[in-house]
């Protein structure tokens, strides 16, 4: 799991990275109420109270000195700390460290937050100690969260409040067995305090020329990684992706994917051997073979250096049933240069997770 943790470090370098002037930037502080939402009959007598904890957060303002600021509305980068208490025995305490993106809309009073990073739990699954906690299977644990506020800065002296609503998802896509994880559905209000209120520049507007035209582009990446099959303690496998695509951009913001994926999954391997054996009325001969070939279709979004990434893909070549013949992918990529990008993506067969992905690749 420390792979992770360094991979998160050093995406947290890049969406926070330095710029010439600091100022002005904001901090808030949102305390928050909820409940986890029942998205699993299986972790139902996990949710035995309301959850409650802290946002804290730090926004570096934008005004537009990049042409990427004006071309979104000039939203706020940093990065946010989360205190969760689980209200629950065999859950413990949570305690997360993100990036963020805030994005305006409505005259800015109306902020959209998107935030991804890691948590640590103080009491994950243990076969003895806690096996009621099917939710959580290590320590450290990927974590998402979506908030959206109504949002007043700087009404008195640089003083503002917000509060809204925000879904915080904890899970270690299979890096380790159990792994149900939880969604917790909370209420916010809090403040923010502006530093360098009454020296606030001019929005730039944007110069950019509005007919954007690229080539087609081919991508080629190779993604890998380590995870469990769901039954617990089967033990950890690598596994590999090697995918090619294509993209076409359709205007600054957005491309559109089709492309295909190879899969090598050994933990996939060893779950058929070991259904064949454990359950035989299920009909596995321990034959079948464990590699997947997928199709998909993907968009990107591209902000700054960094970009979004969503795919839907469907298993063109599917000798073993497992989780349908549906996956999708969703994750960040970031550019070095023009070809070049790492990225950190989660393959999931709908809600169900299979990987997160750690890859490099080429955009030619």
């Amino acid at each position: 799991m420390r792979y992770l943790l360094y991979a998160y470090i050093l995406l947290f370098s890049f969406c926070v990275s330095a710029q010439e002037e600091k100022s002005p930037f904001t901090i808030d502080a949102n305390y928050f109420y909820g409940t986890i939402l029942e998205h699993n009959a299986d972790i139902a007598h996990l949710i035995t109270g309301h959850q409650s904890g802290l946002i804290l957060s730090y926004n570096q303002k934008t005004f537009g000195k990049e042409a990427w600021e004006s071309r979104y509305n000039y939203p706020d980068y940093g990065v946010s700390f989360i205190y969760q208490d689980m209200e629950n025995e065999y859950l413990g305490e949570n305690y997360g460290l993100y990036a963020h993106y805030n994005f305006y809309f409505f005259k800015r009073n109306l902020k959209f937050r998107i935030g991804q990073g890691i948590a640590y739990t103080t009491n994950p699954y243990d076969k003895v100690a806690n096996f009621r906690n099917n939710a959580y299977g290590s320590e450290l644990l990927s974590s998402t969260y979506f908030q959206l506020n109504y949002n007043k800065q700087n009404i008195y002296k640089g003083l503002g409040l917000q509060a809204g609503v925000s879904i915080i998802h904890y899970s270690n896509a299979n890096f380790k067995a159990p792994n149900a994880s939880t969604n917790t559905f909370t209420f916010n209000v809090g403040a923010n305090y502006m530093f360098g209120y009454d020296k606030q520049p001019e929005y730039i507007a944007s110069t950019e020329d509005k007919q954007f035209k690229e080539k087609i582009k081919y991508n080629f990446a190779i993604r890998g990684g380590v995870n469990e099959s769901d039954v617990n303690n089967s033990g950890q496998y690598s596994f590999y992706v090697l995918s090619a695509y294509v993209d076409k951009r359709l205007n600054r913001k957005s491309a559109i994917q089709v492309g295909t994926d190879v899969f090598f999954s050994n933990f996939l391997k060893e779950s058929i051997k070991y259904y064949s054996v454990a359950f035989p009325q299920d009909n596995v001969s321990g034959d079948e073979d464990y590699k997947r070939v997928g199709v998909f279709i993907g968009h990107e979004l591209f902000i700054n250096k960094i970009s979004f990434v969503t795919q839907l893909g469907y298993y063109v070549y599917y000798p073993y049933n497992y989780e349908g013949q549906i996956y999708n992918r969703l994750g960040l990529k970031r550019y070095f240069g023009d070809k070049f990008f790492g990225a950190i993506t989660l393959k999931a067969h709908g809600a169900k997770a299979e990987a997160v992905e750690f890859g490099v690749g080429i955009r030619l």
